[in-house]
């Protein structure tokens, strides 16, 4: 066999497996396509479906709609239509204000505090509903904080801001833990009182 011969018997088999490779480069690059238009349907994966499904409470604008909102009662329908003003935040603010008192010992000392607390949230009505169903577990949770709390930080404002921070963290720990979301923006004081 000459030279010449088995340089043409050697192409074809060249010519065959580049072939073979460019095919085999095809099928895997139209597979990723496939794979891909899967999941950006949704059908696979997170996939831009499943993005569109909202991850928490969504924040609500003033004037807007809360399609959570707690049933009202009586006094919210005669109160007649909220007017918001054109300042401050463009979000709505709901409050929730907890039933009974808080009555705890200082960390370090004997002294007592007792707090009426109210949280509020710019976040749909779930936050508020989640709120009242948890109440139990968040009074715990507010309870702890308030036994944490050195008595030197109820005298002055700063401690006590620190306090709402804690408490706001607090009850957001709980929510998450619960729904997987908090979504308290602040705690306020309604009474204050130390022994």
């Amino acid at each position: 066999m000459s030279k010449k011969d088995k340089d043409s018997e050697d192409t074809p088999k060249k010519g065959g497996k580049l072939k073979l490779i460019i095919g085999a480069v095809v099928l895997m690059l139209s597979g990723a396509g496939g794979v891909y238009g899967a999941m950006a349907a949704g059908f696979i994966g997170g996939g831009e479906h499943g993005e569109s499904q909202p991850k928490g409470p969504e924040l609500v604008l003033k004037g807007h709609d809360d399609p959570y909102a707690p049933a009202g009662g009586d006094k919210e329908k005669s109160a007649g239509e909220t007017v918001h003003g054109e300042g401050g935040s463009q979000y709505r603010t709901a409050y929730y204000s907890f039933e009974e008192g808080f009555t705890s010992n200082f960390v370090d000392t004997a002294g007592l505090i007792q707090v009426n607390l109210a949280a509020s949230t710019t976040r749909d009505g779930r936050v508020l509903q989640w709120l009242d169903m948890h109440r139990l577990a968040v009074r715990s949770a507010i309870l702890i904080e308030l036994a944490n709390t050195p008595e030197e930080d109820v005298y002055s404002e700063e401690g006590k801001e620190r306090l709402q921070k804690r408490l706001a963290k607090a009850i957001d720990e709980v929510l998450i833990e619960k729904e997987g979301f908090g979504g308290i923006d602040q705690v306020y004081f309604e009474a204050f009182l130390v022994q």
